[in-house]
């Protein structure tokens, strides 16, 4: 897979909820930053945020831009689901940095408070 096709995978198996699947295209010793919140360091705490302490629910990404640079792919999209019970769409860019073929640091911005 190219890093544009493993990020596209990525939107895909979280939409499905496919959690070990999305977990294996990510580093070992990945970190995952959004704007005031804890890292999320390593595969088990990433898995552990998306089955259990992810806000987000219910929803899907619709991506509008996706742009390999190199080691890093941005993402640019609209996320529609549903946040602590509410039905809730906002815009979102991500960036994925590389480390070889896997996912090695990401990042998540948005206009919502936590994510």
């Amino acid at each position: 897979m190219t890093r544009e096709e493993t990020v596209r995978r990525y939107y895909e198996l979280v939409d499905a909820g496919e959690y070990e699947q999305l977990v294996s295209l990510f580093d070992p010793d990945v970190v995952y930053e959004r704007p005031g919140q804890t890292a999320i360091t390593g595969r088990s705490a990433l898995r552990a945020f998306y089955e259990d302490g992810r806000p987000l629910s219910d929803g899907s990404h619709e991506l509008h831009a996706v742009v390999p640079d190199g080691d890093t792919v941005a993402v640019r999209g609209t996320f529609s689901g549903r946040q602590d019970g509410e039905t809730v769409s906002f815009g979102f860019a991500d960036f994925h940095e590389f480390d070889g073929e896997l996912i090695a640091r990401r990042y998540t911005f948005t206009d919502r408070d936590e994510v």
